[in-house]
């Protein structure tokens, strides 16, 4: 039923928009955890189902730069394991 109601009443447009908007996304000057909830907010939002690596892989490569070079000397296996050491780290 969800899927029909999709069809009919959500525009193509905006599917593509937010598949852009989880492309494009960085952290800024947001802090590691507003960031990742955004990135979560747009991956449900768009209906994607990815593996957890390939989402690890995108949050990793819009981290800013310093956090990216922190979290590679870590070791993480989860989604989880990678941000929750950092939720207090602000972008610079």
């Amino acid at each position: 039923m969800k899927a029909i109601l999709r069809k009919r009443f959500v525009l193509v447009n905006y599917y593509r928009e937010l598949f852009q908007k989880i492309q494009s996304l960085a952290q800024g000057s947001k802090s590691v955890e507003e960031y990742h909830k955004k990135m979560e907010i747009f991956i449900i939002r768009a209906n994607v189902m990815e593996d957890k690596k390939v989402t690890m892989s995108r949050l990793l490569n819009g981290f800013n730069i310093k956090i990216t070079n922190v979290v590679e000397l870590q070791h993480y296996v989860e989604l989880q394991d990678m941000v929750l050491w950092l939720p207090r780290q602000k972008g610079s």
